[in-house]
């Protein structure tokens, strides 16, 4: 089956459904379905080993109700619509449900890691529909999928990221995904070794942490067992939202990581500032803090008085910056507003990330690179943990040629990175003569500090504006108008004596 074939045949089946209200209600309910699905092919997998304790209870196994070998073993309608609400979804959540003799019992009572994941997970889903007959249309789709043909499970990967995508068309949780341009070039130039640890600890679905994947998969060996070991607990992250927390989860499942380090909580408020050493540190970091996000109280208590920002995406540079180990990586994407930024809490955490650490590299972005979402300007800022900052480089990405604007059908590509690939390990300034500015250009430590920690220093142009007196703007007005006044009258004149002639 064709990956559009797939979405678009869920699409429709889940349309004709009552309770099923929206696009964010449709992502809920497939991303539950996915999560069983995945899971009880991994555990299947690892049934190979006659040492597996299998995680989810016998009789609530994607295998057990989802499968059937004939149509007439499936359950369906009512009876399909009674087991997943009454059984499966408390049953999997860790609650209770009453048995045959009327006593209410809890069947899936452990407390493991795996066994904790997957109550996390179905702890708060929702089964939205309410006809068991299009339920098992579903259903039967999702068992159409066979996950052990290499090229379906490479499909349905393809399906799920498309899915994720497609959060960005479903209000306001766009904020979870990130454009795969961005987190390939951010990963590749933070470039996370086999061995070390990479986080993002405002994860959404997942972007930067599959990437951090790929990117080390490529460091392991044919036949390394070893390798392929660190690559288990090679990324963690954290978030906030639900609906994303589910999608990351089955997305690390999807690309191999068995049990998923993915915190279901608010990382600002986990524990204070202070607080955080040992296994709380990582050798990298890679997010994308929402934007525009208001601290709350508990938020702001985990900080120092002097790092109590409002605007959560702030406070989230403090937290990675602390919890980098020593020659620690990072890449953050932040919106203008952190640079040119100067009330106090916004000042003191510019002033202490560049005196704790080397801000080596701020990219300016494109506008449009998160279009037709967002319209919001963000750049990259690259840092380390080798020592405080001296110098910081500055580079403007433009809009590459023949491109107004990015949108769905012309998205930002990896390519478009190539002239930094280039530029990066050979700096040099790059004027642009067409503006009178420049692409590239570096600062020094003692001139950003001269100049108030504004780091809005990448060069774009801007045009000079006259203000008027309002003495000036009146005349201009008035002589402009006689002037289209009298193009008028003489448009007219031509028209009528074209028509006396």
């Amino acid at each position: 089956m064709s990956l559009a074939s797939l979405i678009k045949r869920l699409q429709d089946i889940m349309r004709k459904d009552s309770g099923v209200d929206g696009d964010a209600q449709r992502l809920a309910q497939i991303v539950w379905l996915i999560f069983l699905k995945v899971y009880d092919y991994k555990e299947e997998e690892a049934e190979l080993d006659d040492n597996y304790v299998a995680v989810i209870p016998e009789g609530y196994r994607w295998r057990d109700w989802a499968v059937g070998e004939s149509v007439k073993e499936q359950m369906t309608g009512p009876d399909l619509l009674d087991y997943v609400n009454n059984k499966l979804m408390p049953v999997l959540g860790g609650n209770a449900i009453r048995d045959e003799a009327g006593h209410d019992v809890v069947i899936f009572d452990k407390t493991d890691a795996r066994s904790l994941l997957v109550k996390s997970i179905m702890g708060d889903a929702t089964n939205y529909m309410k006809n068991g007959y299009l339920l098992r249309e579903v259903v039967n789709l999702f068992n159409e999928v066979d996950l052990e043909d290499s090229n379906e499970s490479h499909e349905f990967n393809d399906m799920y990221e498309g899915l994720l995508k497609g959060l960005q068309s479903a209000g306001t949780m766009g904020e979870f995904y990130t454009n795969r341009a961005i987190t390939t070039f951010a990963i590749d130039h933070v470039n996370p070794k086999l061995g070390e640890t990479l986080a993002d600890w405002a994860c959404g679905t997942g972007g930067f942490l599959i990437d951090a994947l790929r990117h080390m998969e490529k460091q392991v060996e044919l036949g390394d067992v070893e390798g392929m070991k660190q690559l288990q607990t090679a990324v963690r992250g954290a978030e906030l939202k639900p609906l994303a927390y589910k999608l990351v989860v089955t997305n690390m499942l999807l690309h191999g990581i068995e049990l998923p380090n993915i915190r279901y909580g608010d990382s600002l408020s986990e524990k204070s500032l202070s607080d955080y050493r040992g296994n709380d540190l990582v050798d990298c970091a890679a997010l994308n803090p929402p934007y525009g996000g208001v601290a709350l109280p508990e938020d702001l208590m985990s900080f120092p008085s002097d790092l109590r920002s409002s605007e959560t995406a702030d406070l989230f540079i403090a937290l990675t910056e602390k919890r980098l180990k020593q020659n620690g990586r990072a890449v953050i994407v932040l919106p203008d507003g952190f640079l040119f930024g100067n009330d106090g809490a916004k000042l003191n955490i510019k002033k202490k990330l560049m005196q704790e650490c080397n801000l080596h590299t701020i990219i300016r972005l494109p506008q449009s690179c998160f279009a037709p979402y967002t319209s919001i300007a963000t750049n990259l800022l690259f840092f380390d943990k080798t020592g405080h900052t001296e110098e910081t480089w500055f580079y403007r990405l433009d809009m590459p040629e023949g491109y107004k604007h990015f949108s769905k059908t012309k998205p930002m590509q990896r390519s478009h990175f190539e002239c930094i690939d280039q530029w990066w390990d050979n700096r040099t300034e790059i004027e642009d003569d067409a503006t009178s500015t420049y692409k590239a250009k570096k600062y020094t430590f003692a001139e950003i500090e001269a100049n108030g920690f504004n780091l809005d220093l990448c060069g774009y142009p801007t045009e000079e504006k006259v203000i008027l007196s309002p003495e000036e703007t009146m005349e201009n007005f008035v002589s402009r108008r006689a002037e289209l006044d009298k193009e008028m009258d003489d448009k007219l004149a031509a028209i009528k004596a074209l028509l006396e002639g």
